[in-house]
């Protein structure tokens, strides 16, 4: 089965692209793809390019790509619990890149890991770089592996939802800090999340998936303003507004909900995915998979009643 069919995205340097959608949309596949981490047994990249700078990483010999991976692009994991090591402390991990990629004796690559530590907003670097993963709280775990992911100045960074499950003020401050970094160091930057709150205030850019395929594509502003796919509209329906909750509640009245699941990607349905859900329906939608076509200025949506949605 195809995880991720038929995807293409460009981020510019300097530039956030945000990629949103449902749990099982494809995104964190597209994201390991990128970085060559798919699960050998399970997981190949069939067809397609991968270029960053002119060089196609689908193609490289393993030792190439691992050169690059953690150089020349950076991942801040879903997970920070599960992605760092329990058996090393924190500094270690930091350190362990600069020391391979920039070749830095142990001395000055563990001093480089402290100030990395310091930059990423972690208080006493020195103590904290010789905890363990366990004896950090999520937040600061999480700014570890921003540390981990950013300590060689890659070009792009790679953020597979970097604020999950974590509590709002330190979410605010740790997209303050990508943010910040970002400019400091003039990287590109692939944002993956489901919250569209986050994509708001953060990316340039985003691209919409849906059972593995981009539905929906355009500038920030323009793609909340004038939303041309139903799938997107739907998601952004079901966003709560400030001071419309109570309202909602007092009235007996339910936020908006897209109705059914993603479908599982042994049995998509004919046609368009998101036709068994869609309000706009019609038969035509059940008969060929729409192509991304041109909606406005380079805003792509692909659904056969964009005029309608």
């Amino acid at each position: 089965m195809r995880a991720v069919d038929n995807v293409s995205l460009t981020v510019a340097v300097g530039e956030t692209l945000a990629l949103v959608g449902e749990s099982g949309s494809g995104k964190s596949v597209t994201a390991l793809s990128v970085m060559r981490l798919l699960p050998r047994r399970s997981g190949r990249i069939a067809a397609g390019r991968i270029l960053l700078d002119g060089i196609d990483l689908a193609s490289l010999p393993n030792e190439a790509m691992r050169r690059l991976r953690g150089s020349a692009i950076g991942m801040v994991f879903q997970e920070p619990m599960t992605s760092l090591n329990p058996l090393l402390r924190v500094g270690e991990q930091v350190a362990e890149p600069l020391r391979i990629h920039r070749g830095l004796a142990r001395a000055a690559a563990q001093q480089a890991a402290v100030a990395m530590l310091a930059a990423v907003g972690l208080p006493e670097p020195e103590r904290q770089a010789g905890r363990y993963p366990h004896e950090l709280s999520g937040g600061m775990r999480q700014r570890v592996m921003i540390a981990v992911a950013l300590a060689c100045h890659p070009r792009l960074l790679i953020a597979d939802e970097p604020t999950t499950a974590l509590d709002v003020t330190i979410q605010a401050q740790i997209l303050e800090l990508l943010r910040t970094l970002q400019r400091d160091l003039g990287m590109g930057m692939l944002f993956i999340t489901h919250n569209l709150g986050i994509v708001a205030g953060l990316a340039h850019r985003m691209a919409v998936m849906y059972a593995g395929r981009v539905v929906e594509h355009g500038s920030v502003a323009e793609v909340f303003a004038r939303p041309r796919h139903p799938y997107t509209r739907g998601l952004l329906a079901c966003q709560p507004r400030l001071g419309e909750a109570h309202g909602l509640r007092a009235a007996g009245i339910s936020l908006p909900a897209i109705p059914g699941s993603v479908p599982g990607l042994r049995a998509l349905p004919p046609g368009c995915s998101f036709a068994p859900r869609c309000p706009l329906a019609i038969e035509a939608c059940r008969a060929d998979i729409p192509p991304l076509c041109l909606v406005g200025p380079e805003h792509e949506a692909a659904c056969l009643r964009s005029e309608s949605a």
